[in-house]
């Protein structure tokens, strides 16, 4: 057996120069896995919430990065994972 994941991460809403960046809600995340999840029929195995330090800092690769910096100024953000069986 193989399994695979699928993420389902925020997107930015805006990006601020001079303010804070925003990102969509996780609610929207899970509105794009619920249509994932109808459109491709996955074998689920699990469904996880994953809380990662600065998936969007420069130099990060996103929710699939093993190894991201959590020091000063860190920034956590949650997402969808989906375990399946592929």
């Amino acid at each position: 057996m193989k399994i695979a994941f699928q993420d389902f991460t925020p997107t930015y809403e805006t990006k601020g120069f001079f303010s804070s960046t925003t990102y969509e809600p996780l609610q929207d995340c899970l509105q794009r896995a619920n249509e994932w999840i109808e459109a491709e029929n996955p074998n689920i195995i699990n469904i996880e919430t994953v809380v990662l330090p600065n998936l969007w800092n420069k130099g990060e690769e996103g929710s699939e990065d093993p190894s991201l910096f959590s020091g000063d100024y860190s920034s956590w953000h949650q997402f969808i994972r989906i375990w399946y069986k592929a």
